[in-house]
């Protein structure tokens, strides 16, 4: 699909709130199905539950790794298929300074504050405003001022719809309501083309559409340097197998990389492509972001997932687009600012196929 049809198709979408009776807050699940293709999504978190499509063979599977129930999910620090924010991934030393005032925030991993704090995004329960069982579901979420340190009060949306009969896209949006804040907003969803039950994905082959990464320290915290990948275990530019140069690593993939793109805007380019010859799933993923953390699960230990499955390091692979982690104490990164009447726009498509 040619990329200004792709954005068309997500960007021009009309979504009429005239058939809703009454926004649900109660937590549940909700399905979104087309043919083979289904969508479970639960409004804690705002997160993804699983994902079914057709091997080659037209065998159903789910490639999303996550809980056997909703329950699961409230108690979770692995973030499965969750939302994340208000800022997603690392802020170095849990603070940042934003028109001269320091804001603190909760020190949730080694000092430093990850996806939004103790209780982020992935931890409310969001409203659903819309769910049209055959096309989307629309979640809202109302952040007030001083949530976990965070200026200002902003009010967040995300759709999660289908494009077609093969592509999801998810749309995040947010406006501050009365306060300069950082907004950078990611889906944390951990795939495995085989099936959630599959093993490692050590074998999927992946392409990652970007020449440059920004290099961290042994915190994760990024140093302020873009480096190029050339000649480094980092280099995806064509494809190959996860774990090929894995050896090479302390200890797996978690590394932001710099999309080759001109910048972020609301023009839609392709970020990654995987696929698992085992079953022959592919999957794409275009996006209006800048940035997009490749992790290969590397934290997970013994995680008790659907049907008792046990899911273990490398059972998985996230890729959240996103701006530059901790772009709020890095000058040279691009600004996570938005201001009072600027608006924040994220936009993430997935075309699965299979051959």
């Amino acid at each position: 699909m040619a990329k200004a049809a792709l954005f068309f198709c997500v960007m021009m979408i009309a979504f009429s709130l005239s058939n809703v009776c009454e926004a649900a807050t109660e937590i549940g699940v909700y399905q979104l199905r087309r043919g083979d293709f289904s969508v479970n999504i639960t409004n804690y978190g705002a997160t993804v539950i699983s994902v079914v499509v057709p091997d080659r063979n037209g065998k159903l599977d789910d490639i999303v790794l996550g809980f056997g129930s909703v329950d699961g999910y409230k108690n979770d620090t692995t973030y499965f298929g969750a939302l994340v924010g208000r800022v997603a991934n690392r802020i170095s030393g849990a603070q940042f300074t934003l028109n001269g005032v320091v804001y603190k925030l909760p020190d949730n991993d080694n000092g430093n504050t990850l996806h939004g704090g103790k209780i982020g995004f992935s931890d409310v329960v969001w409203t659903v405003q819309e769910h049209i069982e055959n096309s989307h579901i629309t979640l809202t979420y109302n952040s007030h001022d001083g949530e976990q340190g965070f200026p200002g009060e902003v009010s967040v949306m995300v759709t999660y719809l289908f494009v077609g009969s093969n592509k999801l896209a998810i749309k995040m949006e947010a406006k501050p309501l009365n306060k300069p804040t950082p907004i950078n907003l990611a889906s944390h969803t951990y795939w495995n083309l085989g099936g959630h039950a599959n093993g490692n994905i050590l074998s999927h082959k992946i392409q990652l559409l970007a020449s440059k990464i920004t290099p961290v320290d042994d915190k994760l915290i990024p140093t302020g340097a873009i480096s190029s990948v050339k000649g480094t275990p980092y280099d995806f530019l064509q494809h190959r197998e996860i774990g090929s140069r894995l050896d090479e690593l302390a200890g797996g993939y978690d590394i932001n990389y710099v999309l080759d793109r001109e910048g972020a805007g609301r023009h839609l380019t392709k970020a990654a492509v995987v696929l698992d010859e085992g079953s022959g799933r592919k999957m794409e993923l275009w996006t209006n972001q800048i940035g997009v953390q490749f992790y290969t699960s590397n934290m997970l230990g013994d995680t008790v997932g659907k049907n008792g499955v046990v899911y273990r390091r490398y059972s998985g692979l996230c890729l959240e687009t996103q701006g530059y982690p901790d772009s709020v104490n890095q000058p040279n990164f691009p600004s996570q600012i938005v201001n009072v009447g600027e608006s924040y726009l994220h936009v993430m498509v997935y075309r699965f196929t299979a051959s």
